[in-house]
């Protein structure tokens, strides 16, 4: 925790101690501090987290959404280290939470989507699983053909216009409280809002049906479930790159998290969800 205190303090010229650690995510480690008597967040940035988030986007997009009321106040963002301090935010993590808030977040990511504004980039999927493969030598042949199955659907998926997106929906980014919150912008860019919805499921793919159909109103057609669908299984396909690539670069041993088992997890969950396709 020192190193934590330290690094705010060098940051900063501020003191600040260390309340706990909050659990989540796959590549960054979050504090919450207390820096001269207020509670913040303060983000240390995973090993090699560069490699897939620049921080000049990250601070437009904090800029971009800032009047929409939906995140917690930046103090201060390291642009080329990645060191994060936050106002903290009083709620509950949607995790903790039940389905009975689910209108809530259709709520909160409609608010983002409807916008009139657009991101000064769009978050270009396809562009990006590129160069996700790009950091992997030891890519399968079995993933080249669950890619090649999900790649008939690109032009399908490229019909539908762009708004803005979080593209990191999950629920440990959302917090429900007197207010609620959508956190952790780096992601950000323009995109098909279905996108969201589909990153709702990242643990389980039921909570995104469940939202997609509190968030559109009716219970979801063929296509509207083929086109989520579909984001969900390019998510695995993405986040199947990003665990080999951090299993190649160590983190497996120095986190001792297996990242080799998920990543054989996000490409079975990629073909189990193609399998699932009306």
């Amino acid at each position: 925790m020192r190193q934590v205190t330290d690094l705010i303090k060098q940051l900063t010229n501020k003191e600040a101690a260390v309340e706990s650690r909050l659990m989540g995510g796959m590549s960054n480690s979050t504090y919450i501090v207390t820096v001269e008597g207020e509670k913040h967040t303060f983000r240390i940035p995973g090993k090699k987290a560069e490699v897939f988030v620049d921080r000049i986007d990250e601070l437009n997009n904090i800029k971009m959404i800032d009047d929409l009321g939906i995140n917690n106040e930046t103090v201060f963002i390291d642009l080329e280290k990645g060191y994060k301090l936050a106002k903290y935010v009083e709620g509950t993590p949607l995790h903790e939470l039940d389905d009975l808030h689910l209108s809530e977040v259709a709520a909160l990511l409609k608010k983002l989507h409807t916008s009139k504004k657009r991101f000064l980039k769009d978050y270009s999927p396809f562009e990006r699983l590129e160069s996700y493969e790009s950091l992997n030598n030891n890519l399968s042949e079995s993933y080249f053909t669950t890619k090649d199955s999900f790649l008939k659907y690109r032009d399908y998926l490229e019909s539908f216009p762009l708004c803005m997106c979080h593209n990191d929906s999950q629920k440990s980014n959302i917090v429900i409280g007197d207010k609620n919150y959508l956190l952790d912008w780096e992601f950000a860019g323009n995109n098909d809002y279905y996108y969201d919805i589909a990153c709702f499921g990242n643990v389980d793919y039921e909570d995104a049906l469940k939202l997609l159909k509190v968030y559109i109103n009716h219970e979801p057609t063929n296509d509207e479930y083929n086109r989520l669908t579909l984001w969900r299984a390019f998510q695995c396909l993405q986040w199947h790159n990003v665990a080999l690539y951090k299993d190649r670069i160590g983190l497996s041993e120095e986190l001792k998290v297996p990242f080799d088992l998920v990543a054989t997890k996000y490409l079975e969950k990629a073909n189990s969800l193609l399998s699932s396709l009306k």
